[in-house]
């Protein structure tokens, strides 16, 4: 049997095949944005082939399918979600344009504030009130919320997000609000933010519900067309979403709540570093993910990536729990250009899936950091994508001439322009993120994954000072292999309201109300090993912000189980801010509670891997500050304990790795590249001959 992981891109679709055995088939297939479940379905019929199989025989024998998809994010960011609706308390309908009274960039004077998602005319007051402690000040006037919700059936809504104050405490308004709306508009997506994000802070609450509603219609749509099609082509095993905290959920689950997937593929970047961290015993990582778009980065400590909810995507504040990940404008379909100042810059407008870069002979003319690394010749013009696509060498010389020409520059030196720019760029984010934590990445290893990586990854840890670097041999696919190697997983919260003289008690009652929640949800198609995890957000009396702690130290069955919180806290807040104040009031603001059903461990290939030293396969001419002919080895034939030198190139039928001057690779029992900089070419090795020709 197999299990196969998918994450849509937004140039290439990944795909990654782990039998029984544990043997890994990992194939690449164009994304088709149109209907991204059409590229799904090609893609499985060219992994299919690559295995020796029929599409039908491989989905007969194929146990679990899990997905990642840019359905969510693309909606969101390119404003293509549903016509939505809104229904709050009367006289709140702003809460989504005032935000929290602060610009997103308070120094720029005459920037305009951002559209909400659902225009005034559609936010709709209801005439009802819940007071903060949960009692109810004016019950829910039925009739005159019945005209509101006939309002927006006359303005065409399809989805409705309901947000009224304080449901988090007490969500009876909502719910009758709910079943009313189901009642009167049958067929729309109705978004309950008692259920979506049942916490204090409205903006938040609000605004993640909005998300919910604008982008749950065309996820629905697209994970309904996807099971439709994979069940006409003789799949009808279970589908399983990959979410933003670095987990899967069920097609049904990931409907009600689609802006837990707002950073899904991403997400399993970093479930996949998390198991390679595990197989490698690396505790602290960098993870370095180029594909054709972005580059997406992260941070492990422990071998555990932090989870934040303070996110956004473009415009929008989405405060679900969701892997802390920064993503750049940098990508092998990143565009060049020269400004106006004559500097040269790369992205962030990318070429995307179509018409992608010019040497892909799709349509695209302008000069793509792809384009670029054919020029230098790190790609094989004729054996792309393992030989089933071809590279265009004089559409990507001639795109690269438009840098070139404004600049006085050789169409090569200009490509290393390009290359250089692009690796300063991810280097930047890199320092920006990890200092910003108060890590220092110098004492972290890079994990290098991405289509694009790795002909860029030494460069970007040269710039670093990092001198550890980890390939491995699924790095062009480590998001869908990472997929296959997560757990279900449910993220609750409710906020904590002191309303009696027994805070231990009410802290308990919430966390077992929230376990049994999870719990239940998984049980009902889920019989494995359950484990459960509790954090709770808190802060200073003064301070206006709150961190998440981690309580997995403590019983919380003990007596003295706040002040256990509250010295977990002082030593958290140290942590990140190198200081804490003992003799200050702490406050607890939300509980939170992560239930994870602990799925079957992805085999690994029996034994270890066993070969000759494998010998190059030939010779390519590469330029580094001059042209050179260096030696091509193939990944897949590489032997354990097998030592490479740089300059060289190592290539695989998804992705290529150069090495440069003062680098060495060792490979790894599992077949992967541990690389070191800074290290003398070994004795032995190819002579690498000057050549004065392109």
């Amino acid at each position: 049997m197999y299990r196969i992981g998918i994450d849509v891109g937004g140039t290439f679709t990944d795909f990654v095949a782990v039998s029984d055995s544990g043997k890994v088939t990992i194939a690449k297939s164009p994304s088709t944005p149109d209907d991204q479940s059409k590229g799904v379905v090609a893609g499985l019929g060219v992994l299919a082939e690559d295995i020796g199989m029929e599409l039908a025989q491989l989905l007969e024998q194929t146990s679990l399918i899990v997905h990642g998809s840019t359905v969510a994010t693309n909606a969101l960011l390119e404003l293509k979600g549903a016509r939505s609706g809104m229904l709050t308390t009367q006289g709140h309908r702003d809460v989504v344009e005032m935000r929290e009274g602060l610009k997103p960039d308070r120094y720029r004077y005459r920037m305009t504030a951002p559209e909400p998602l659902i225009p005034r005319a559609r936010r709709l007051g209801v005439c009802e009130r819940i007071r903060v402690d949960g009692s109810v000040e004016i019950a829910l006037d039925e009739a005159q919320l019945r005209g509101a919700i006939e309002q927006l059936i006359a303005q065409g809504v399809e989805a409705v997000a309901v947000c009224y104050l304080h449901s988090y405490l007490n969500d009876a308004h909502e719910q009758r609000t709910g079943e009313i709306l189901k009642e009167m508009m049958p067929g729309a997506y109705v978004s309950l933010s008692s259920e979506v994000l049942p916490q204090i802070k409205e903006y938040e609450r609000f605004c993640t519900t909005m998300v919910n509603a604008y982008i749950g219609p065309p996820m629905e749509n697209y994970l309904r067309n996807l099971k439709g099609r994979l069940q006409e082509i003789g799949y009808s095993e279970e589908v399983l979403i990959m979410h933003s905290h670095g987990g899967v959920a069920s097609i049904a689950d990931t409907i009600k709540l689609a802006a837990g997937c707002v950073l899904s593929g991403p997400a399993g970047g970093i479930a996949g570093a998390r198991y390679a961290a595990r197989l490698m015993g690396e505790g602290n990582l960098v993870t370095f993910d180029m594909g054709g778009t972005s580059t997406d980065i992260s941070l492990l400590q422990d071998g555990e990536p932090p989870l934040s909810s303070d996110n956004a995507i473009g415009d929008s504040k989405i405060a679900l729990p969701s892997i802390a990940i920064h993503t750049v404008g940098a990508g092998g379909g990143s565009i060049a250009h020269v400004d106006a100042g004559g500097i040269l810059r790369v992205g962030p407008e990318s070429a995307g899936a179509v018409p992608g870069p010019a040497a892909y002979g799709r349509g695209g003319t302008e000069p793509a950091t792809t384009d670029a690394n054919v020029v230098l010749g790190y790609l094989d013009p004729d054996n792309f994508l393992g030989g089933r696509a071809s590279l265009d060498v004089g559409a990507a010389r001639k795109a690269v001439s438009k840098v070139a020409e404004p600049l006085g520059m050789s169409i090569e030196d200009a490509a290393q322009g390009i290359q250089r720019v692009v690796n300063t760029t991810m280097a930047e984010a890199i320092r920006l993120v990890s200092v910003r934590r108060g890590i220092d990445p110098r004492k972290s290893a890079l994990l290098s994954f991405g289509g694009a990586a790795g002909l860029h990854v030494t460069a970007v840890a040269r710039e670093l000072g990092i001198e550890h670097i980890i390939v491995p041999r699924v790095a062009s696919v480590l998001s869908a292999w990472g997929m296959l190697a997560s757990d279900l997983r449910y993220e609750l919260v409710k906020t904590f309201a002191q309303t009696d003289d027994d805070p231990a008690q009410t802290v308990r009652g919430l966390f077992r109300e929230m376990e049994q929640d999870g719990v239940g949800r998984l049980r009902g198609n889920f019989d494995g090993d359950i484990q459960t995890s509790y954090f709770a957000d808190m802060r200073y009396g003064e301070q206006v912000f709150e961190i998440q702690v981690p309580l997995e130290a403590i019983d919380i069955d003990d007596q003295d189980l706040i002040e256990q919180m509250e010295k977990s806290f002082h030593r958290r807040h140290e942590e990140l801010y190198t200081y804490s104040s003992p003799d200050q009031e702490v406050v607890i603001v939300n509980l939170r509670v992560a239930v994870v059903g602990k799925l079957p461990a992805l085999p690994q290939e029996t034994g270890t891997l066993v070969g000759a030293q494998a010998r190059p396969v030939k010779t390519k001419q590469v330029y580094l500050d001059g042209w050179l002919e260096v030696p091509v080895y193939e990944m897949d034939e590489l032997a354990p304990g097998q030592q490479l030198a740089g300059p060289t190139l190592v290539i695989s039928p998804t992705t290529a790795i150069l090495l440069r001057e003062r680098e060495a690779a060792t490979v790894t029992a599992q077949g992967w590249l541990d690389i070191s900089l800074g290290t003398e070419p070994a004795s032995g090795t190819i002579q690498h001959k000057q050549s004065a020709s392109g």
